[in-house]
């Protein structure tokens, strides 16, 4: 089997609008969160979001083109561009357009457009519904127009498993280059749910939190939690088989070794009680990188800052790794990136990455009040250096999905 590593990586969040700046505000523990911006919330319950300010599609595509995309269509091009141009690929020059793919989704789509043309729908009648509707919401959009742009002829595939998208797409990617169906894939998700209609569903499902401190409403693993806080942008990674990036001299940035997916079967939004398929999803991951549980150094958890994922997630890191759980460090940079949804998983993978090359462990901040069920090493509030060797990343979603990535420092 193929060796799959990363030579581009591109992250659009609220700390960033490139993967280094967004990495070096997760070093130093920077809140992504304020009151948001871009809807009048004097209605809503909630307040506050990770919202990514300042964007401009206009620096990563052309106008026209960007007046016919969603805003999380928007955010995967644009994460897509900055992953392509550190990675140096090009169909024209160093790979075969049908040996290149896709695989970037959507927990949500096209919700900003959905929501504007329903209005008009309403206030003026269906003839001036966007002809483009359709290819605007649909969430395999982003990875269509990806494929267009750079010319990617081999599969190009959507993912759309709530919260757990980001990393099933990047997991499904690494699986079809290691078994050398293509040699490079361009991989991750996207998504823009910031809207009235979204805020609104979260709201009334009671998954955010309606706190409203932007330094006490993110605090995963904290005995005060009590829901996430929303946030847009998008994480995109660009794979490759190692005998491909070497034969072309691409800089490689990290390697993938192991991928797992399980499903809880249990409840539409919350998670197995025990955790069982997260434990499960861990495990899988573990065995398929060849390694041992003893030799994870880090563990990003997906740690919503809601009380059953905590709790669930903790457990079931305690179930795979036993004593051993108490001497790996586990951080949510949820804590400072709010929860992407779909596009947790890719941007959770850049930190992972970027964490093994810096030998550096990102803090979980706005900590105080330490829960008496969850003991384990969460980083408390500041990052902290380390010889890291292997990063496990988790991704937990609505409808039980269940996803894990295993990076290694690449040698």
């Amino acid at each position: 089997m193929e060796r799959v590593v990363i030579t581009g990586m591109g992250a659009i969040t609220s700390l960033g609008q490139d993967a280094e700046t967004f990495w070096q505000s997760i070093k130093k523990g920077v809140c992504g969160i304020d009151y948001i911006q871009s809807m009048d919330t004097s209605n809503f319950k909630v307040k506050i979001a990770a919202e990514v300010k300042d964007f401009e599609p206009e620096n990563f595509m052309e106008k026209k083109e960007a007046r016919r995309m969603d805003r999380y269509c928007q955010f995967g091009m644009a994460a897509a561009e900055l992953a392509i141009k550190q990675s140096g690929l090009n169909v024209k020059e160093n790979i075969d357009a049908t040996r290149l793919g896709v695989i970037v989704g959507s927990g949500v789509g096209g919700l900003y457009t959905t929501e504007k043309e329903a209005i008009k729908l309403h206030e003026k009648g269906p003839d001036r519904v966007s002809p483009i509707l359709v290819p605007m919401i649909i969430s395999n959009i982003a990875a269509g127009n990806i494929a267009i742009r750079y010319g990617a002829k081999g599969i190009c595939t959507s993912v759309t498993t709530a919260c757990a998208t980001g990393t099933h797409a990047i997991g499904d990617a690494f699986k079809m280059l290691r078994h050398g169906e293509l040699d490079a894939m361009i991989a991750g998700a996207c998504e823009a749910p910031i809207t009235p209609l979204g805020l609104a569903g979260f709201i009334n499902i009671t998954a955010v939190t309606t706190r409203n401190d932007i330094n006490r409403s993110s605090i995963p693993f904290d005995k005060e939690r009590d829901g996430f806080v929303m946030a847009e942008g998008a994480g995109i990674l660009v794979l490759e088989t190692l005998s491909h990036a070497l034969g072309r001299g691409a800089k490689i940035l990290g390697e993938i070794v192991g991928y797992g997916a399980t499903c809880d079967a249990y409840h539409m939004t919350a998670p197995d009680p025990k955790g069982d398929g997260a434990a499960r999803s861990m495990q899988l991951a573990i065995k398929d990188a060849g390694i041992t549980p003893a030799d994870i150094s880090y563990i990003n958890a997906h740690g919503t800052s809601t009380p059953p994922n905590d709790l669930c997630e903790t457990m079931a890191i305690k179930t795979v790794f036993g004593e051993g759980a108490y001497n790996i460090p586990v951080s949510s940079t949820k804590s400072m990136t709010g929860h992407l949804l779909g596009a947790a998983g890719g941007v959770e993978a850049i930190v992972c990455i970027k964490a093994l090359e810096d030998g550096f462990v990102p803090p979980t901040i706005h900590y105080q009040v330490p829960d008496e069920a969850l003991d384990l090493d969460y980083v408390p509030n500041v990052g902290r250096e380390a010889n890291l060797t292997y990063a496990l990343s988790n991704s937990l979603g609505f409808g039980g999905h269940n996803g894990t990535l295993i990076f290694k420092k690449y040698e």
